[in-house]
């Protein structure tokens, strides 16, 4: 794949995400993820919903970061994840002037046993925008519904990637779709540590995590390498 262009927004983002206390360091008591993972760092990417004038210019930094990199014409439809990448979804086919969709997790089991809510005409070009990503299954889970409902998912897009799990990337890749994001923890970090928003012990912590998160999580009681896929 060509060289990823370096990322405008991250430091911006990640300044407004620990200023609205949506990042936590907790390395002595690890957070334990749906997919497996152990880590010292949780972000709530929800929390946005509360906060008017951050989740406008998050929503303005993504119209330009889209916008730039793939081309709002290349989209015809904006696709949330549920549950927290409906309002994101709802934000930026609002700025885009797009239809909105959203995917659930499984179809609903009565009724038209949809699992895509709203008009998904054949061949539509849908941007599917989700909060975050970890290691990119679920955003997996989401595009071959997509797909399998007629539409056309090569893009797709979240506020913040952990960007530490190895092969995340990758395995989307294969599944022909490129990942967009406005952050990483790479950025939060080095914001957290410009800002002395956390004490030393805990930033310490989080770089032991970022330098190896394999190891980490197993060592912390989370998955690790021999349970990679």
């Amino acid at each position: 794949m060509p060289q990823r262009a370096a990322n405008p927004f991250g430091r911006e983002t990640a300044r407004i995400l620990l200023d609205i206390k949506a990042v936590n360091f907790r390395p002595e008591e690890p957070y334990r993820f749906t997919s497996g993972w152990a880590s010292p760092v949780y972000i709530d990417c929800r929390k946005v919903i509360s906060f008017v004038a951050e989740r406008r210019r998050i929503i303005e930094m993504t119209a330009e970061l889209i916008g730039k990199r793939v081309g709002w014409d290349a989209f015809d439809m904006v696709a949330g994840g549920e549950t927290a990448g409906i309002p994101y979804a709802a934000w930026v086919s609002e700025a885009a002037s797009l239809p909105m969709l959203y995917v659930r997790k499984k179809p609903k089991g009565f009724g038209r046993d949809a699992q895509i809510e709203g008009e998904l005409s054949e061949g539509a070009r849908v941007l599917l925008v989700e909060d975050l990503a970890t290691d990119g299954a679920s955003k997996l889970n989401f595009v071959n519904a997509l797909r399998t409902a007629g539409g056309r998912v090569s893009e797709a897009f979240v506020v913040f990637f952990y960007g530490v799990f190895a092969g995340a990337e990758a395995d989307l890749a294969k599944e022909e779709v490129r990942l967009h994001y406005l952050a990483t923890w790479a950025d939060v970090l080095a914001e957290a540590e410009a800002g002395r928003d956390f004490p030393p012990a805990a930033i310490a912590g989080v770089r032991a995590f970022l330098a190896d998160p394999v190891k980490w999580s197993a060592a912390h009681g989370g998955r690790g390498a021999e349970e990679k896929e």
